[in-house]
């Protein structure tokens, strides 16, 4: 739980980065064998792309630098509960464990696709949900 603590702290940071961007503040880490591998933030705004969340940045960027595209021995920290692209961009992966802050009602997974991840993803909920959920309520409060 320390760790999932840690990482996901890691993963606000690049929330915040989001933010910082005008871009809508979701972070991720992927952490294999202890170390971070691979760190990204929602880039939808600057890319122009639709499918440039967070997880996706993460990843492609863990794929990179494992050399391989699976990520069965990894970890995937999101401030936010991934929506259904990036829970099957999860399954595909083979994600080892999946861990989220805030649940998202509206358009995370669950609701729509909950069997989307892969059967042997391990998924932890709720760390830090109540910081993850607060930076994005202030991001949209702005907005408004």
């Amino acid at each position: 739980m320390a760790d999932d603590v840690f990482y996901m702290k890691q993963a606000l940071i690049e929330a915040q980065k989001a933010a910082d961007r005008g871009e809508v503040p979701v972070g991720a880490v992927v952490v294999c064998r202890d170390r971070i591998i691979a760190r990204s933030h929602n880039l939808t705004e600057t890319l122009n792309d639709v499918t440039a969340h967070a997880e996706m940045q993460a990843i492609t960027a863990a794929a990179n630098t494992l050399g391989g595209k699976y990520l069965n021995e990894c970890t995937l920290y999101v401030t936010v509960e991934p929506c259904v692209m990036c829970a099957g961009a999860i399954a595909w992966a083979q994600t080892g464990k999946l861990v989220f802050g805030a649940e998202d009602d509206k358009r995370g997974y669950q609701r729509y696709a909950p069997d989307a991840l892969h059967p042997k993803t391990v998924v932890v909920k709720g760390i830090l949900a109540d910081d993850c959920a607060q930076l994005m309520k202030d991001f949209f409060k702005k907005k408004r």
